[in-house]
């Protein structure tokens, strides 16, 4: 059960319906009670793994490290990693969900402690043609949205300096995850809009490791995501929501 930062990367990648799908939804983005209600109660475990796997965000000679938040929407995860330290790109397709990162970043601005944000609605292609290197690479809820997933990870890869690392999170292929996941959230409890999942696409852990070998990827960590009362818990059940990370030798 999650929900999403948008299907992002570009018309190549992504079916232009999967941005659009996303793109009503911008509006509401920061709305914790809203449709991306799901994703705002994960956003606390999620960012904060995602700490713990990734490069400091201040390298040793006082530099602050690139951090690139593919797949951003709205840039919940984004101005998290900017409070901890990261000169942050958040890139997504959507222009509305860039729009309203953008809004919210001036409505709200972040404290002085903060490292640089900066949205851009562009392609990772894009990011590739121009030569663009990052330290760190978040993709959350993105990868299982793409029209070929192993090629977007070669992508990323690509964008990923040497002894930098990334962390993927998405959706295991169970029958768990389509009672919960999809026929249980968008159906029956209406935690997330008909239409935010395609069980099908959705990737196994080992599948995932297929495809970071790949792309000369290495995971060194997995752990899942299961919702309790309170939000969201680390938890050794895969059969859901998973977290990876992923490092370049």
């Amino acid at each position: 059960m999650q929900n999403h930062d948008s299907p992002v990367v570009s018309a190549d990648s992504v079916a232009p319906e999967e941005i659009a799908h996303f793109s009503s939804l911008a509006a509401r983005w920061w709305d914790p009670a809203g449709p991306m209600r799901p994703l705002h109660a994960m956003n606390d475990l999620r960012t904060g793994w995602s700490l713990r796997h990734l490069p400091a965000p201040v390298a040793a000679d006082g530099t602050r490290r690139r951090l690139l938040d593919m797949g951003c929407g709205a840039g919940l995860a984004s101005e998290a990693f900017a409070r901890a330290g990261y000169d942050v790109t958040g890139l997504d397709a959507a222009q509305a969900a860039i729009t309203a990162g953008r809004l919210h970043l001036r409505q709200h601005p972040l404290p002085a402690s903060a490292g640089p944000l900066a949205y851009r609605c562009a392609s990772a292609e894009a990011l590739v043609a121009e030569g663009g290197r990052f330290d760190a690479i978040s993709a959350l809820e993105v990868i299982e949205h793409v029209t070929d997933p192993a090629a977007f990870l070669r992508m990323l890869a690509s964008l990923l300096r040497p002894g930098g690392a990334m962390v993927v999170s998405t959706m295991n292929r169970t029958w768990r995850s389509m009672a919960m996941a999809k026929i249980g959230a968008e159906y029956v409890l209406r935690l997330l809009p008909v239409g935010t999942h395609d069980w099908r696409k959705f990737i196994t852990p080992a599948e995932l490791g297929q495809y970071a070998a790949q792309a000369g990827l290495r995971i060194t960590d997995i752990a899942g995501m299961v919702p309790t009362l309170g939000g969201w818990r680390e938890s050794r059940d895969l059969a859901v929501n998973y977290l990876a990370a992923l490092v370049r030798d």
